[in-house]
């Protein structure tokens, strides 16, 4: 353990300390001597009880700056308010950035949040009702409406003045946007623009008129890609008329990435990762739904290898090699899946056409089949010294692996075009898939040298 590591136990044992003997003035200094995520992991590490006795020791406001760092899906936040009074639940959701708020009140029921909203002040209410109509996973719906503008014809002097009367309240101040009469986005300024130019400087000859923004209504994910092309700390976001809504800070941006990272992986794995659960009867319910579905898929391929018993009743040999095509067609289609998958997050390569993908997707299928069909034809000619028979599980691997490359591309880009999330054409369900195939064409090919593995 680490020096800071251990100072910051220290500080924790002091803080707990403090709650037992009732000492609100030690706790305030120790508590507020901390970085608003320490405050945060302090806290989540309190009982019930104790917690309380924290809200009777700090503000509202205090405790809404912790607040705006704890994640908005941890499973504990709606215990979190209920356990607050009504009213200071509603004071603190006041104090707390407008978009981290609107993300809390979220993960409540329409009646609690109606609640908080109608004790809240008016002004915090009205603010955070514009942003709880967006829809999910859009620009509306991450965007903060805290952020400073200014007009194009005043001084530095002037928007520096502003600058100072805005900045505690705004998210951030590193870009400071400029805009007209009614509201229109027109330009932006950076604070460093402002600090090294003479007070008398006006606003509009120092402008950049070219302003990267993006739409209330694009998808989060496409949001996510303006900040990683151009490398901004925020975004303005404008509605159809280009007028200034709010912006997209990089904090926001961050928590998407991890978000549709864990999407991804939920859909590749079969499972919904962000719904870690000790419980083994939760976990196993969670698992389950996927599984029973996969069961019956599998129960395709296993009549199928039935249907082909007779074949396999007289070559005997062809069974010792289903798996070993199965497995590395699976392994195969899982492969083209995690790249397609990719593929479709990043802007520029949806512009590519379906036609070229497909071609593509053959191509490099045949490519990695005969490679891969040539290495197991040479191994099983020299093991069972029968190159016929070589040759059949090498073309099978080849044709099988063709097939599972062409459908982990093309499902989850038919998903795409249809609507739904690509990811949830899941590493499972194209494996399951390419276990069916690739038994379709195993015995297919096998049954046309039939004659040559009678007696082998």
């Amino acid at each position: 353990m680490d020096e800071n590591q251990e100072a910051l136990e220290l500080q924790f044992d002091q803080l707990q300390a403090a709650l037992a003997a009732d000492d609100m003035k030690q706790f305030r200094e120790l508590f507020l001597e901390l970085h608003i995520f320490e405050q945060g992991q302090f806290y989540q590490s309190l009982t019930d009880e104790q917690r309380r006795q924290m809200y009777a020791y700090l503000s509202p406001k205090e405790i809404a700056d912790m607040f705006d760092v704890i994640e908005e899906d941890n499973i504990h936040m709606t215990d979190y308010l209920s356990e607050m009074r009504p009213g200071y639940a509603a004071d603190m959701l006041a104090e707390m950035y407008t978009d981290n708020a609107v993300d809390l009140l979220n993960t409540l029921d329409k009646k609690q949040t109606a609640k908080y909203l109608s004790i809240m002040p008016h002004e915090s209410a009205r603010e955070i009702r514009e942003l709880l109509h967006y829809e999910d996973d859009t620009a509306g719906a991450i965007m903060t409406t805290e952020y400073v503008s200014i007009v194009a014809n005043q001084t530095v002097r002037s928007a520096m003045y502003v600058l100072k009367n805005e900045a505690t309240a705004a998210e951030t101040i590193y870009y400071i946007y400029v805009v007209d009469q009614a509201n229109h986005l027109v330009g932006v300024i950076s604070l460093r623009d402002l600090i090294i130019n003479d007070d008398d400087v006006m606003i509009a000859d120092i402008l950049s008129e070219r302003v990267i923004s993006v739409h209330v209504g694009d998808d989060q994910e496409d949001v996510a890609q303006t900040f990683r092309d151009y490398d901004f700390l925020a975004l303005p976001v404008t509605d159809y008329d280009e007028h200034l809504l709010g912006i997209v800070t990089v904090d926001d941006i961050i928590d998407v990435i991890d978000d549709e990272a864990a999407s991804d992986y939920s859909g590749l794995a079969g499972v919904n990762v962000e719904e870690v659960s000790e419980n083994p009867m939760r976990s196993a319910m969670s698992r389950l739904p996927w599984l029973i579905t996969l069961l019956f898929l599998g129960m395709a391929t296993a009549s199928l290898i039935s249907h082909y018993e007779e074949l396999v009743s007289e070559a005997s040999i062809l069974a010792v090699f289903i798996s070993l095509i199965t497995g590395t067609a699976g392994n195969a289609g899982t492969q083209s899946l995690a790249v397609a998958v990719r593929r479709l997050a990043m802007t520029e390569d949806k512009e590519r056409s379906f036609l070229g993908t497909v071609m593509g997707e053959i191509l490099t299928g045949l490519i990695t089949g005969a490679i891969t069909g040539l290495t197991i034809f040479a191994i099983v000619s020299i093991w069972k010294g029968n190159p016929t028979l070589g040759f059949v599980i090498g073309i099978a691997m080849m044709f099988a692996i063709t097939v599972a490359n062409l459908a982990g591309s093309l499902i989850p880009m038919l998903m795409d075009k249809l609507g739904f999330d690509p990811a949830v054409a899941s590493g499972p369900f194209i494996t399951t898939l390419s276990d069916l195939t690739s038994v379709l064409i195993y015995f297919n090919i096998a049954s046309l040298f039939m004659q040559q593995f009678i007696g082998t």
